[in-house]
């Protein structure tokens, strides 16, 4: 399996690349995962590509060859949607982070994404990560929602999902992000 991760800088995309990496180990699969910081720091694109199988030879996923798009902002799922296969899962946060350019006046946010997100596959899912996270383990973990939500579709063990995270989050956050990780599989 090719998940395709697509966020701005601060959104955890890295941290969701983690979980899944533990959770392919857990799984018994082998994986490779690959990052793109980009902007990062500026509120730019993160990408994460994750890969699963019994045995992964390179860590990149080859354009329109990821069978699932992950993005924790709409302007991201729209602009990485050439990463996935026809008929790929796309699940998408509905949050909406408006770039520099927007911001300025230079450009405008593009109108009725899901819609055309549509037209390259019929499977995909708008979630309301932000108003989970709000509710279950604070802004900080739309990107665990996100994840479980996707576990749910992809109808990955829980239990071992539940122990990846254990393993990558801080002690600290840990309660938060097992909250919110249950939340958005339950959602999904």
């Amino acid at each position: 399996m090719d998940i395709f991760i697509a966020g701005v800088g601060g959104q955890g995309t890295l941290f969701a690349s983690k979980i899944l990496g533990r959770y392919a180990a857990e799984a018994g699969f082998d994986c490779a995962l690959s990052e793109v910081h980009g902007m990062a720091q500026r509120g730019g694109s993160v990408t994460t590509h994750v890969r699963m199988d019994a045995k992964v030879h390179a860590p990149i996923i080859s354009e329109g060859g990821a069978d699932v798009l992950l993005a924790f902002e709409r302007l991201e799922a729209l602009r990485y949607a050439h990463m996935v296969k026809r008929g790929a899962l796309i699940i998408v946060n509905a949050e909406r982070i408006d770039p520099m350019p927007v911001i300025s006046g230079a450009a405008r946010y593009p109108e009725n994404i899901t819609e055309t997100l549509k037209k390259q596959s019929g499977n995909v899912y708008e979630v309301p990560a932000a108003a989970i996270a709000a509710r279950e383990g604070g802004a900080k973990t739309v990107n665990t929602v996100m994840v479980g939500y996707m576990a749910a579709k992809l109808n990955l063990d829980f239990g071992k999902l539940e122990t990846a995270l254990c393993a990558a989050a801080p002690p600290k956050y840990l309660d938060d992000n097992l909250k919110s990780l249950r939340a958005g599989y339950e959602a999904g």
